[in-house]
């Protein structure tokens, strides 16, 4: 299964890089003040959180792609300044190009996209991405913890 689901994954460098502590500020003002929108959303990114480990825990490796839907529209709700339209534009791309689901990585604002496709679909989606200018990171799952790849 878990080789199923590496495969399943493609990471790509958007080359766009926002600061992220901008964007948990916001989200931390807001939370503070009991938003309830922000609230909401929170508890709806939990809940989403629970439904992907119980789908992966039951072998359902094909819904996380449909989890990352989801969780990405949610996420998006909580602040202008999750996506912006190139963002938009490259995930909308992916989609149409066999893309199940994606999700910015991180904060927001930029950094990396990660989406779930069908093998079958992953070299188009790697090939739409890169002509999007995005850069294509190879990846693998690691259980062994940190290690410094790069000492400079």
């Amino acid at each position: 299964a878990i080789e199923q689901l590496e495969s399943s994954l493609v990471l790509f460098f958007t080359g766009q890089e926002r600061s992220a502590s901008e964007i948990l500020a916001e989200h931390e003002k807001k939370s503070q003040k009991d938003d309830p929108i922000m609230i909401q959303n929170l508890h709806q990114i939990k809940e989403i959180g629970l439904e992907t480990r119980k789908q992966l825990e039951k072998g359902n490796i094909d819904k996380l792609g449909e989890l990352f839907q989801v969780h990405w529209e949610t996420k998006k709700k909580r602040s202008a300044n999750i996506s912006y339209p190139f963002i938009d534009e490259c995930y909308e791309v992916a989609r149409k190009n066999g893309a199940v689901g994606g999700k910015l990585i991180g904060a927001g604002g930029g950094g990396f996209l990660m989406f779930y496709c069908n093998n079958n679909d992953k070299p188009r989606v790697i090939a739409a991405m890169q002509k999007m200018g995005l850069r294509w990171e190879r990846f693998r799952f690691d259980f062994d913890g940190a290690k410094i790849l790069v000492n400079t």
